[in-house]
């Protein structure tokens, strides 16, 4: 393997945030495996979203825009992927490990027969070789893994464990994707709905503020915690007791059964930290917990324990930050 292949996942032009964190990494690696770094964007809006791309030092992106890859579901993005694959030789292709991302990278790896890896945190080269760190067993262990007797290997990797930097030079040169003439595809694109709200979600936050069964009710998950993620510029998450109340939506969960997530800091206001919701958060960079209990379970990993009335504690950090905003 010497060349790296990044799958910028894109919406309406607009790609997700770690797709600029693997355009990152790609470039570090490529350097160490003596190859280049490529990008490949597939979908409607790909050309825009090639050019928010293009700061981030990929060599070259492929796009594909319009036509089938904008009409038709997964399948064109994957002959995007293997065309690129198999026109630049033995590759690593680093994929989000995000639910398209995770479809994507698997159907690719069977066309290709390459090995695979999944939820990477880390992606190392090592004499020539590349090795893949990610947590197992809902991440009660940490396994290394490397490629064996495979041409190509595809790697899902976790938002938020790479730092997202634009190049000093970016020299991007856009090239158009071919798809397979003639092909026909199962599943076509019908009528989107949007949500009628957009916000970040939690797995894409570098901030998360959670909030569980200790905020008694859904009003402080609006009152209480959102303007302290505004203010910090990141998102509303939540513990399973929460969601489960019907508090707040599941896309907000935290947790094996929720999302899980590695922002830099994850502040957790009135959560136990039981080892379901540890999962989900146990590699964030920093993680502060508020609670009135001084002995809850999330005293053992948290970095800060905070003990006191979060009623009283979460206002008054908000009200410290926005005063830091302003100066």
């Amino acid at each position: 393997m010497k060349d790296v292949i990044v799958f910028v996942e894109q919406r309406a032009g607009t790609p997700r945030r770690v797709s600029f964190e693997m355009a990152t990494k790609a470039l570090q690696l490529a350097q160490s495996l003596g190859g280049s770094a490529h990008g490949v964007i597939a979908g409607a809006g790909a050309s825009r979203a090639a050019d928010a791309t293009k700061p981030y030092g990929l060599a070259k992106l492929h796009v594909a825009d319009g036509g089938a890859a904008a009409e038709y579901l997964i399948d064109p993005l994957v002959d995007a992927l293997e065309t690129v694959a198999k026109s630049a030789g033995p590759s690593l292709i680093l994929v989000p490990n995000t639910m398209i991302g995770r479809d994507v990278g698997s159907r690719v790896a069977a066309r290709l027969d390459a090995g695979m890896t999944s939820d990477a945190t880390d992606v190392v080269v090592r004499d020539g070789k590349v090795s893949t760190v990610s947590p197992k067993l809902g991440g009660l262990t940490i396994t290394t893994c490397a490629f064996k007797n495979a041409q190509y290997g595809v790697v899902t990797v976790r938002p938020n464990v790479f730092a997202a930097k634009t190049a000093a030079s970016p020299t991007a040169s856009i090239e158009s994707i071919a798809l397979p003439a003639g092909k026909t595809y199962a599943m076509k694109i019908g009528k989107e709905v949007e949500e009628a709200a957009v916000e970040l979600g939690v797995e894409e936050a570098s901030i998360v503020v959670s909030g569980g069964r200790g905020l008694g009710g859904p009003e402080p998950f609006t009152t209480l915690l959102k303007p302290l993620a505004d203010a910090l510029g990141g998102a509303v998450g939540a513990s399973r007791a929460a969601v489960d109340a019907g508090w707040i939506p599941h896309s907000h969960q935290v947790g094996q059964t929720g999302k899980t997530i590695s922002p830099s800091l994850y502040i957790a206001a009135g959560i136990s930290g039981a080892i379901q919701h540890k999962v989900g958060m146990r590699t964030a960079g920093t993680i502060v917990a508020i609670n009135k209990d001084a002995n809850v379970p999330i005293a053992d990993f948290a970095d800060l324990l905070v003990v006191g009335d979060l009623f009283q504690i979460i206002p008054e950090l908000t009200k410290r930050v926005e005063a830091e905003k302003v100066h």
